[in-house]
């Protein structure tokens, strides 16, 4: 009992101090996160955490509350998972009812402007790394398939300006028929690659 204590508190020190620190929303806790529970904790592998990341993003919700949730879920079960919600949602939380309480003194405020601004070009950053990160894991994986599918999907939104949720559900369709046709490779006795 000691050790699942251990890793409650630790899930929810670990995320609440993310949670804190990450401005810019889910696309910028990801790579956090990544470095937290892959790298340090290794808690979960890359390719695990490639995954949840994926789910986050196509679930409804804030990114980083859902990668939270998954990411308890997978290490601690039910449990788990509302011990990350917590830990992430209370940094926010307390920071927007501070800022709530100095609104009309902080909206005006040259110096906060500019942080505020300096903050954004940061965040672009992290956002940049995160694609590069995630997207060479595709490419490791040397899968034609996966590698078509983020091509394609970079280009819909970008240059076609097709709406996520269509890339969504095709992509998902795509994965379930792939995941269907090794299911029945294995069945046949077949290498299910």
């Amino acid at each position: 009992m000691k050790n699942k204590k251990h890793i409650y508190r630790k899930l929810f020190t670990s995320t609440f101090y993310l949670s804190a620190f990450t401005f810019g929303g889910g696309y910028v806790i990801i790579p956090l996160m990544k470095k937290k529970f892959v790298d340090d904790l290794q808690w979960i592998g890359e390719e695990e955490m490639l995954n949840l990341t994926a789910i986050a993003q196509s679930s409804p919700g804030p990114v980083a509350v859902n990668a939270a949730m998954l990411m308890g879920y997978r290490v601690a079960g039910v449990l788990g998972a509302l011990v990350t919600i917590l830990g992430t949602v209370l940094p926010p939380f307390i920071t927007l009812s501070v800022i709530s309480v100095f609104y009309t003194a902080l909206r005006d405020n040259t110096v906060v402007n500019a942080v505020l601004k300096g903050m954004q070009a940061g965040i672009a950053a992290v956002i940049a790394d995160v694609v590069m990160s995630l997207g060479s894991n595709v490419f490791e994986q040397k899968e034609i398939v996966s590698v078509i599918i983020m091509v394609s999907a970079f280009i819909a939104t970008f240059f076609l300006g097709v709406n996520v949720m269509y890339i969504i559900l095709v992509c998902g369709g795509i994965g379930a028929v792939k995941i269907l046709i090794q299911m029945k490779k294995v069945q046949k006795g077949g290498d299910p690659q």
